[in-house]
């Protein structure tokens, strides 16, 4: 690829006339065309015409385009353009178009309308939030016409956008080395200057790894809001109060971009001086990734507890009105706790980390069974990295991560990990105390109470799934296997005597 700072293959570009705005109007042909100007899109833009890269630009509505080039862009390097095949015509090959566009079937509409301008060899970009499925149906779809793809997670919201994202591209490998200057120059970079991109794998490994990071994000926020319930309900802090705290923790293990926005949440005022915080209504929304994490670990048979209670409880939370009524018709009492708060709020800070430690475990076991399913040779040491910084999840906690992987690259669990083996070893009894505080005082808190309930399951030698696997083969004869033959031998008891010999075929999904 050429250099952005030292461009080659100059000629003129048959676009129409530049969208008005004073940008600056050259020969050039741009490095990369950009389709969709929401708030994603246009700061990617601008990043990356700040890193030297020449960017065209086109939006379905025309306006949107007018209005960035002429305020945002104006002087930029940025070419306006006002149909798709004047912004193919504008770039340079091979030809990088990079859709930020609603995942789902505008993807696919916009798709179609390049494929008549694009030739083999050019490369398609999603770079939205698209379920993996399509981003591995769209690779395919694309390869058999000689053209590439790329599916690829960013991360880092409007300001990441703009300053450096985390970037998670997969799809087609030939592709990767025609956007890894661009992809690489404006994602956000760690302490020694590596950027938080890099190659996942191929089809929809990208998009899969950001539907990860988008669960895990579902279950770091969760955490964090119930460990402020406790706080406000069980402890009856204030606003201001735990601000202090999540300050304080934002020195120590807990460091992190989410604990950091919380601490600058629960300090900010309305306009008659109160905390904003207390009039926000207790209704979350979501768009869609955090359930398909949950599906997807369903589909593989990986325990994704903890991500799934946070999706879970985003829908209860939904359930306002419902609520309300519930509320006035179950006895309820003021949470009373009359032990040492200051205590308890040590005790919090140690769950919350060794509960933060089981959704990351459980998200890596996702990717896990995901890249066995698929045939991706994920890299998890260097997936940790791409989280480093720039995204939503950042914190210094995933430098542990990246090192418990790049010491044993095939490490089944992160528990296992000796480092972080003895932050929940350390943590077990501050943990099991808070959980049962919360219980016994009526507080919300599910992601912190499966979180210990998991870690309670995978440490026990064994579980009373004997008498379920019983039960099954009482009234299903689905068979079992036995403590005394070897494992893969099956058995089928006639308990009852008057049921026969024949046993189901059918053991496990």
């Amino acid at each position: 690829m050429d250099s952005p700072s030292h461009p080659q293959n100059w000629r003129t570009a048959p676009v129409s006339p530049l969208i008005p705005g004073g940008n600056i109007v050259t020969n050039e042909l741009a490095d990369i065309g950009l389709v969709g100007l929401a708030v994603m899109g246009e700061n990617l833009v601008l990043n990356m015409e700040s890193h030297g890269f020449t960017v065209a630009v086109y939006n379905r509505t025309v306006s949107k385009v007018d209005a960035f080039t002429s305020g945002r862009a104006k002087g930029k390097n940025i070419i306006g353009t006002r149909s798709i095949a004047d912004l193919v015509s504008s770039l340079k090959r091979p030809r990088r178009v990079m859709l930020m566009v609603k995942a789902g079937s505008a993807v696919d509409d916009f798709i179609d309308q390049l494929l008549p301008h694009l030739e083999p060899g050019d490369i398609v970009i999603d770079g939205g939030n698209s379920h993996f499925p399509d981003s591995i149906r769209r690779t395919k779809a694309l390869e058999a016409k000689g053209l590439l793809f790329i599916g690829t997670g960013v991360s880092g919201g409007e300001e990441g956008a703009l300053l450096g994202p985390s970037i998670m591209p997969g799809g087609s490998p030939a592709a990767w080395p025609h956007v890894a200057p661009i992809f690489q120059a404006i994602a956000a970079k760690v302490d020694d200057g590596t950027p938080c991109c890099d190659w996942v794998g191929p089809d929809g490994a990208g998009h899969f790894v950001k539907m990860v990071h988008n669960g895990i994000e579902y279950g770091d926020m969760q955490l964090i809001c119930e460990a402020y319930q406790l706080m406000s309900q069980l402890l009856g802090m204030t606003a201001p109060e735990m601000h202090e705290v999540f300050a304080r923790w934002n020195q120590g293990d807990l460091d992190s971009y989410l604990i950091e926005i919380t601490r600058d949440i629960l300090g900010f005022r309305d306009g008659d001086g109160s905390p904003l915080v207390d009039r926000i209504l207790d209704t979350a929304g979501q768009k869609g990734t955090g359930k398909w994490t949950s599906v997807a670990a369903l589909d593989l048979g990986v325990p994704l507890t903890l991500i799934s209670e946070a999706v879970y409880g985003r829908c209860l939370s939904a359930m306002k009105h419902e609520r309300v009524a519930a509320s006035k018709v179950f006895s309820s009492q003021k949470p009373a706790f009359s032990g040492d708060r200051a205590a308890f709020v040590d005790d919090l800070e140690k769950a919350l980390y060794a509960s933060k430690l089981v959704s990351y475990a459980q998200g890596f076991a996702l990717m896990r069974a995901a890249a066995k399913e698929h045939g991706w040779d994920l890299k998890y040491g260097s997936i940790a990295l791409l989280w480093r910084g720039g995204c939503i999840i950042r914190s210094a906690f995933l430098g542990k991560i990246k090192e418990a992987f790049d010491a044993t690259p095939d490490l089944p669990n992160l528990l296992l990990d000796p480092y972080f083996r003895s932050k929940v070893e350390e943590a077990q009894e501050a943990w099991r105390r808070v959980v049962s505080a919360a219980v016994l005082g009526g507080v919300w808190v599910p992601s912190f109470a499966t979180a210990l309930t998991w870690f309670d399951g995978y440490k026990s030698a064994r579980l009373p799934a004997n008498l379920l696997q019983a039960q099954r083969d009482y009234f299903g004869a689905h068979l079992y296997e036995r403590i005394d033959r070897p494992r893969g031998q099956f058995f089928h008891t006639n308990w009852t005597g008057r049921g026969g010999e024949t046993a189901s075929s059918a053991y496990s999904v």
